[in-house]
């Protein structure tokens, strides 16, 4: 099953930081789901000033309980990058 996961990054003064800390960890994690083929399209929304604000990632898995599994081990969620994040299923149209 195909879900769009919509993330918001934290807006405090420190958040910008704690995602580039984060960053190549966050990054390798999505390589390797991509490889797996869990991971279909990934990446970061940009603010007006082009700064990273929060992520959208397109995942294939087997269940909505699959994503949210992959999520709380997350590091953009266990390193407090990410605040709001919503889950939305998807029927995909073209690839």
């Amino acid at each position: 099953m195909t879900f769009l996961i919509h993330a918001f990054d934290h807006t405090d003064a420190d958040a910008l930081n704690r995602r580039l800390a984060a960053r190549e960890t966050h990054l390798n994690a999505a390589k390797a789901m991509h490889e797996r083929g869990e991971v279909l399209l990934a990446g970061a929304m940009l603010n007006p000033e082009n700064q990273m604000m929060g992520s959208v990632v397109i995942v294939e898995m087997d269940s909505l309980e699959a994503v949210e599994n992959w999520l709380r081990n997350e590091v953009y969620i266990q390193q407090n990058v990410w605040d709001k994040v919503q889950i939305y299923p998807m029927k995909i149209a073209l690839r």
